[in-house]
């Protein structure tokens, strides 16, 4: 199984980007999490907002694997508990299909984006920068990881 993270947004801070790897790369060969980032659509004074939208969700439904499990990262999903995501990650192991989670663009996700996904996960009931998501979102799933190996980082 791979984990494709599918994400809005170019030219993240380096802290991000070194929280990111650093996470990401503690996952075994079998969790391998990819990214793949996407241009976030036109902004800017007189922008169409909701054509920016449509263009990110087209993209990023572009940008699936196929026959893969789709998973919206939304403020609006399912919190989760640390022990429900390694169940989730043990659950999508078991279904032996990639994943795919998706972050939106500054405004959100389309909503043929919404349509097409499995599920929707909410990390926190505050309003996390999207920069930020990427690096809660690896850790998370880090920690899932080292819970089902018994792996001592967790310690709860």
């Amino acid at each position: 199984m791979r984990i494709h993270l599918i994400a809005v947004g170019q030219r993240m801070p380096d802290w991000v980007n070194t929280a990111y790897q650093d996470f990401a790369r503690r996952l075994p060969g079998e969790y391998r999490l990819n990214l793949v980032e996407l241009a976030a659509g036109k902004r800017g004074k007189n922008a169409d907002i909701a054509r920016a939208i449509a263009d990110e969700g087209k993209r990023m439904l572009d940008a699936l694997p196929k026959d893969c499990l789709v998973i919206t990262l939304d403020e609006h999903g399912r919190a989760w508990s640390t022990m429900e995501v390694a169940g989730q990650l043990a659950d999508w192991s078991r279904g032996g299909r990639d994943v795919a989670l998706l972050i939106g663009g500054a405004d959100g996700l389309a909503a043929e984006v919404r349509q097409r996904a499995d599920m929707s996960w909410s990390l926190s009931n505050l309003t996390l920068p999207h920069a930020l998501v990427r690096v809660v979102l690896a850790e998370q799933l880090y920690r899932a990881w080292s819970l089902l190996t018994n792996h001592p980082y967790h310690r709860a």
